[in-house]
């Protein structure tokens, strides 16, 4: 049984795929749009705190953190094209921004390009999670399992859902377009569907735990999670070593004046893409520092939202 929010009028409910229980309530910040939880959540858990960090209200800047019961926000078009992106926003694995690259995004591609977005408010990697620094991992999966479960709901085609990852939420969505495996057990109906993307964007992506090129307070806060630093768990952990034949296309972002992340990740996996035969298209531009996004994306960077769903309308997705 599935629950639709009614309005901010109505105590927060969420929809729940399959199992027909109901989540934890919704930060209020959320009312204005329709969500879907990912799992039943357990009596303490927290659906996160939201905390606006801008002072003008034309330019909304909001973070969550603390997120237990992750669940998704959902930005459909009017005239659906058929095509959706699960949305990874970044925050450093400290947080998650849910703005700059996450509201942000809608001019471009919900209302001009009819794509449906499902942003994700995901767990970040913690050792009190029983999936330790795989929690996002295991958030991602199940949420492309989700969207697929819903794609008739929205007027999607099952076989055009693509991620789009930021920065830490670009490790997310480049650990889901790598894995070869589920990071979970299946645990009810909605694990029967396919968690692998058709395509992935990684925008100014986390890739590499390796000291000289790594972010580090996702690689700290990865690590920490895992409870070792071995080299046996950087590897894991960094995406561009499991690109393979399973890999989906990629279109890959990053300015080179990026002083973050730096642009070495996204060069990482643009030669492990090179080397497998995954196909590829990277866009590396000149300046634009870290967290541009859309709304401080300038000169010919402003038009990567447009490179971007060009690049989705070509793709042949066809089995």
């Amino acid at each position: 049984m599935s629950w639709w929010r009614t309005g901010a009028c109505i105590a927060a409910m969420l929809w729940v795929a399959a199992t027909g229980a109901a989540g934890a309530a919704v930060p209020a910040q959320d009312d204005e749009v329709p969500l879907l939880s990912l799992w039943a959540s357990e009596p303490d858990a927290t659906p996160g705190r939201i905390t606006e960090r801008s002072l003008d209200p034309r330019v909304p800047d909001r973070i969550i953190e603390d997120v237990r019961a992750p669940y998704i926000a959902v930005h459909a078009p009017a005239r659906p094209s058929g095509v959706a992106l699960l949305v990874t926003p970044g925050g450093g694995y400290a947080r998650i921004v849910l703005d700059k690259e996450g509201t942000a995004l809608l001019p471009a591609f919900v209302e001009a390009a009819g794509i449906t977005l499902f942003v994700l408010r995901y767990r970040l990697p913690d050792a009190s999670h029983a999936e330790g620094a795989d929690a996002p991992l295991v958030d991602a999966q199940r949420a492309m399992r989700t969207i697929r479960a819903h794609a008739k709901d929205y007027g999607i085609d099952p076989g055009r859902i693509g991620v789009m990852g930021f920065s830490a939420g670009g490790h997310v969505a480049a650990r889901l377009a790598t894995a070869r495996d589920a990071a979970y057990m299946p645990r009810d109906a909605i694990d029967a569907y396919a968690w692998r993307p058709d395509f992935a964007l990684l925008i100014y992506p986390v890739i590499s735990l390796e000291p000289d090129i790594a972010h580090t307070g996702s690689r700290t806060r990865l690590l920490s999670a895992a409870g070792d630093a071995g080299i046996a768990t950087r590897e894991r952990l960094s995406p561009a070593l499991h690109v393979g034949a399973h890999t989906p296309p990629l279109f890959l972002l990053h300015a080179q004046d990026d002083d973050v992340v730096p642009v070495g990740n996204t060069l990482a996996i643009h030669a492990a893409a090179l080397a497998a035969g995954a196909p590829a298209s990277l866009h590396i531009f000149p300046t634009g520092g870290h967290g541009f996004g859309v709304r401080d994306a300038h000169g010919p960077l402003a038009r990567w939202p447009r490179l971007a769903i060009d690049w989705i309308d070509a793709l042949d997705t066809s089995p």
